[in-house]
C-alpha cells in the first residue's frame, strides 16, 4: 500500500490506516458542487484492491450525483465494492451509496440492445450515402484541381511528379515483367495441353496473344499497381496526416491536392499504359517460349502467326483500359489516405481498404468495358 501517497483536498482526504486505507469525505458532495469536486479530484490516490474505510465525519451533505461520482472514482481506482467499509457512514448515506453502486454495476454490465432490422438498414443506407458523397466530393475537387493545373501549368510540381513516375513506373518494371511472363507461360502451357490433342498447335498463338494483350496483361498490371503503388499512396499520405504534415502544408498556403494528390494521380495514369505494354511483351514472350519448347513452334513461326492474328485494335483496347484502371486506383488511394484519422491503426486499415477497393474497381471497370465492347461489336 505504500506505493500510493496520502492526498488531501477541500473535498476529501485519503491516507493509510490500520484497517487499510481511510477515505474521509468533506463538504457537500451534491449536484451543485459536482463540477468543482470533479476538477479537484480527477482520481483517487488509493492502491488497487485496497480495503477502503469511508469516513463521513466532515461530510455535510451527499446526494445521488455525489454518490455516483464517488462510486465512479472508486471503480477507476480498481477498488472492489466489497472492500469498501461503510459501517461508519450514516444509514441514509450507506443506503444511497449501495443503491448507486448497484445501478452503476447493472449499467456497466448491461448488454447494449441490438438495433432491429429497420434500424440496421437505415444505418447502412446512411453510411452508403455518406460514402458516395465523400467520394463524389473528392472526385470533383480532384477534377477542379486538374483543370486549374491545365490552365496554369506552373502550379504543377514537376519534381514530385518525376519522383512518383520513378516509383510507380520504373521501379515496378521488374515485378510487372516477371508476373506477365509467368502468366504467358501458364496460359500457353495449359492451352497447349489441350490443343495438342487435336493437332492444332499453331492456334496457341491465337489464344496467348488475344488473352494476354486484351485482358490478362491490363488487369494483372492494374492489380499489381493497386497492391504496390496504391497502398503506398495511402500509407504515405496517411502517415503525413498522422504527423500533421498535411496541416503544415495547408498552413503554408499550399493546396494538399496540388502537392500530394495531383502528382500521384498523373504519374499513375501516365505509367499504367507503359507498364501494360511491357506486360504485353513479357506475356507474349512467355507464350512464345512454351510454344517452342512444348509444341515445336519456332520463334519465327510464332511471330509470323502473331502478325496475322493480333490486330492493332486488340492491343489498343488493352492499352486503352489502362488509364481508367489507373485513375480509379489513384483516386481511391489518395482519398483513403486523406481520410486517415490521427492514429497509426487507421493507416493500416486505410491501406488494406485501398488494395481491396482498387482491385474491385478494376474488375468492375473491366467488366463494363467487356459488355460495352461486346455491344459495339469490337
Amino acid at each position: 500500500m505504500g506505493e500510493q501517497a496520502a492526498a488531501s483536498t477541500s473535498w476529501h482526504q485519503s491516507r493509510p490506516d490500520v484497517e487499510g486505507w481511510r477515505l474521509s469525505l468533506r463538504g457537500r458532495w451534491c449536484l451543485e458542487q459536482l463540477a468543482a469536486i470533479d476538477a479537484a479530484i480527477p482520481k483517487l490516490s488509493i492502491p488497487r484492491d485496497a480495503v477502503v474505510v469511508l469516513d463521513a465525519g466532515e461530510l455535510k451533505a451527499l446526494d445521488s450525483a455525489g454518490a455516483m461520482l464517488l462510486v465512479r472514482r472508486l471503480w477507476q481506482a480498481g477498488v472492489a465494492w466489497p472492500n469498501v467499509r461503510r459501517d461508519a457512514l450514516p444509514a441514509r448515506h450507506r443506503h444511497l451509496l449501495d443503491l448507486v453502486e448497484q445501478r452503476f454495476e447493472e449499467a456497466a454490465l448491461a448488454a447494449r440492445p441490438r438495433p432491429n432490422a429497420l434500424a440496421r438498414l437505415g444505418r447502412a443506407v446512411a453510411d452508403g450515402l455518406r460514402e458516395i458523397h465523400s467520394r463524389l466530393r473528392f472526385l470533383g475537387h480532384a477534377a477542379a484541381t486538374l483543370a486549374e493545373t491545365l490552365f496554369k501549368p506552373r502550379h504543377l510540381r514537376p519534381r514530385e511528379l518525376f519522383v512518383q513516375l520513378d516509383l510507380v513506373g520504373l521501379r515496378a518494371l521488374p515485378i510487372v515483367v516477371m508476373m506477365n511472363f509467368l502468366i504467358g507461360v501458364v496460359v500457353a502451357y495449359l492451352t497447349g495441353i489441350q490443343i495438342q490433342k487435336f493437332g492444332a498447335n499453331i492456334f496457341i498463338v491465337d489464344g496467348v496473344s488475344l488473352g494476354v494483350c486484351r485482358e490478362l496483361a491490363p488487369v494483372l498490371v492494374a492489380v499489381l499497381v493497386a497492391g504496390r503503388s496504391g497502398s503506398a499512396f495511402t500509407a504515405q499520405i496517411g502517415a503525413m496526416k498522422v504527423a500533421d504534415e498535411i496541416a503544415a502544408i495547408i498552413t503554408l498556403g499550399l493546396s494538399a491536392f496540388q502537392v500530394l494528390v495531383l502528382p500521384r494521380l498523373i504519374a499513375v495514369i501516365l505509367a499504367m499504359p507503359l507498364l501494360t505494354f511491357v506486360g504485353d511483351l513479357a506475356g507474349l514472350y512467355g507464350g512464345m517460349l512454351i510454344a517452342d519448347l512444348q509444341l515445336d513452334i519456332s520463334y519465327a513461326a510464332f511471330i509470323e502467326r502473331l502478325q496475322s492474328v493480333l490486330k492493332l485494335k486488340t492491343v489498343l483496347i488493352g492499352l486503352g483500359k489502362a488509364p481508367f484502371f489507373a485513375a480509379a486506383i489513384g483516386l481511391i488511394a489518395c482519398h483513403n489516405g486523406l481520410r486517415v484519422s490521427r492514429d497509426s491503426r487507421s493507416v493500416g486499415l486505410a491501406t488494406t481498404a485501398t488494395v481491396v477497393q482498387s482491385i474491385v474497381a478494376v474488375i468492375v471497370i473491366d467488366a463494363f468495358f467487356a459488355v460495352l465492347l461486346s455491344e459495339l461489336g469490337i
